[in-house]
């Protein structure tokens, strides 16, 4: 991998589905994922997080997250990267929220000016993939070059290493 590297994520720790059942996540999935990656890619690691935390009750955060879909919300965001310009490679990570990435990285991705950076996106998911995510970003980042994802599920996400490996080394 040529250049400076960055892992940005989204993820959600506390009450999320997994194989069926609600269950509480001391650690979301994505950034379980996120610092696998990181151990692999020594990339600098940013967490995207909303000012307004999402709903600690499950549905009540997927009903929220249903909302900002349907608004089109650009929900702020308690910090920013630094030096966004630096980075010629930007790996992008979040969970699958009704068929594409929660808002805040919406908010994210407009947030910085990505033309001529590679973003590489990976998601977890309980069974729904890349959804629409990927075209999405393809939307937003019309100057960067969008790479194939990963798609995690978020169940087996503490075995994807070796996945996340194989896929990190096309990068």
């Amino acid at each position: 991998m040529s250049g400076k590297s960055l892992i940005a994520y989204f993820t959600r720790e506390g009450y999320n589905y997994v194989s069926g059942n609600i269950v509480s996540l001391p650690v979301g999935n994505t950034e379980v994922a996120a610092k696998m990656l990181q151990r692999i890619t020594e990339a600098d690691l940013f967490r995207i997080e909303a000012v307004k935390p999402y709903p600690e009750d499950y549905t009540k955060c997927t009903e929220v997250a249903k909302e900002e879909l349907q608004q089109n919300a650009r929900p702020d965001l308690t910090s920013k990267v630094d030096e966004m310009d630096s980075y010629d490679v930007i790996f992008l990570g979040y969970p699958n929220w009704w068929g594409t990435f929660p808002m805040a990285v919406f908010t994210f991705l407009e947030t910085y000016d990505l033309s001529g950076k590679k973003v590489i996106p990976f998601c977890t998911h309980e069974g729904s993939g890349m959804g629409r995510s990927e075209s999405d970003i393809k939307k937003l980042c019309t100057s960067a070059k969008v790479e194939k994802g990963l798609a995690i599920k978020g169940s087996n996400v503490e075995g994807a290493e070796k996945e996340i490996f194989k896929w990190a080394q096309k990068y």
